[in-house]
């Protein structure tokens, strides 16, 4: 069956649902989406059921109406997947691996027992036994699951941050003195062809724990680009996972490349990608669920994604100031997300900016934080 008689369906409804979709519209794919919000960001541009995503018959009902399941968030329910499954269905990235990525503890486990370089860590059930480990502070400590942009991580420095710790199944993690944080995305397809993007440099909020903009090429050396590169291809191979696989990575100031987290879809780290390179994140992803030769992904231009937020202090229906300002920019491109109402720290969109020089970034970078902001 061609890839424009299959439908493919999209658990999640959001920004990158939305991305995914704008990608398939030049390949004729058709979409259906669900999402547990009516008015989520892919709410008017696919068939669109409002539901749970979390529920068993809810994700069951909606996946028999479609060829091809597809994830834009790990939290659903991964059991009607299985089901699916059996019904014959494909569902990529396959439900097992999803229940893999769900949860914090396995994934930190597969790393040690696949010999990925990590953080050292120590599994933990609840607040008493983080108390327990308290000589191995400093460390982050990470709720199994259901941790997502910066939630569910509580950095613990001294003795006196112990009673901060989740009273929640989860691990504590030795706190990195790391140079930088980067990422790669990886794509494998169903025959096994693997393809990674050039590795990008994030810059996280201080205070919110999510990427507030990034920078492409990674400013690394040849050698720690390498290496970020090869542990993010084997451990797509590893998973045998089929679609994509974002790896986030802290460089140690030793060298070292280890490996923070991952994410099996589409994410915050390849935005740029639209613009600033041959295959977006998006088409890459498209290619390798439908089994498709997989693209180039050179970098065609330096660039830098700058996460738009919504403004502390306000909160209900987002107004852009400075939209017009930034849009006068060349090389500027900004992206909303069709969220109609902002609260502080929303995403509600992004701004990639695409360069000749490299060194150009930085300063416009700064002129599109201070210069476009999402009030109420």
């Amino acid at each position: 069956m061609g890839i424009e008689q299959q439908k493919l369906g999209v658990l999640g409804g959001g920004q990158l649902g939305r991305m995914l979709i704008q990608a398939g519209l030049d390949f004729n794919i058709r979409f259906s989406v669900l999402d547990p919000d009516a008015q989520a960001p892919c709410h008017n541009l696919a068939p669109f059921t409002h539901g749970k995503l979390t529920d068993f018959d809810t994700v069951l009902a909606f996946g028999r109406t479609c060829d091809l399941i597809t994830i834009e968030i790990e939290n659903v329910n991964t059991e009607a997947l299985r089901e699916l499954e059996k019904m014959g269905k494909k569902v990529f990235p396959q439900p097992h691996l999803i229940e893999l990525i769900q949860d914090k503890r396995k994934q930190k486990e597969f790393y040690r027992t696949h010999n990925i370089p990590t953080a050292e860590f120590v599994l933990v059930n609840n607040r008493a036994d983080v108390h327990e480990h308290a000589g191995f502070l400093p460390a982050v400590n990470k709720l199994g699951k259901e941790g997502y942009d910066g939630r569910g991580v509580q950095i613990l420095r001294t003795p006196g941050d112990l009673n901060k710790a989740f009273d929640k199944p989860g691990l504590l993690e030795k706190l990195i003195d790391f140079d930088k944080e980067i990422a790669v995305i990886a794509a494998r397809n169903e025959r096994g062809e693997v393809s990674t993007f050039p590795a990008v440099e994030m810059v996280f909020h201080p205070e919110h724990n999510l990427v507030e903009y990034l920078y492409s090429p990674a400013s690394i050396s040849a050698g720690i680009a390498e290496q970020a590169d090869a542990v993010a291809r084997r451990l797509v191979e590893q998973l045998q996972l089929v679609g994509l696989l974002a790896v986030e990575m802290f460089v140690t100031k030793d060298g070292q490349v280890l490996v923070n987290e991952v994410a099996p879809r589409p994410h915050n780290s390849g935005h740029h990608t639209i613009e600033a390179n041959v295959t977006s994140q998006y088409e890459q992803h498209l290619r390798a669920i439908f089994n498709l030769p997989l693209g180039n992904t050179r970098i065609v231009q330096p660039s830098a994604m700058v996460n738009l937020l919504g403004e502390a202090g306000y909160e209900g229906p987002a107004k852009y100031q400075g939209l017009e300002t930034v849009l006068k920019e060349t090389g500027v491109h900004v992206h909303l997300y069709g969220k109609y109402v902002t609260k502080p720290f929303r995403k509600m969109g992004h701004v990639t900016i695409t360069v000749d020089r490299a060194d150009d970034l930085k300063q416009k970078v700064e002129f599109v934080k201070r210069t476009l902001k999402v009030i109420a």
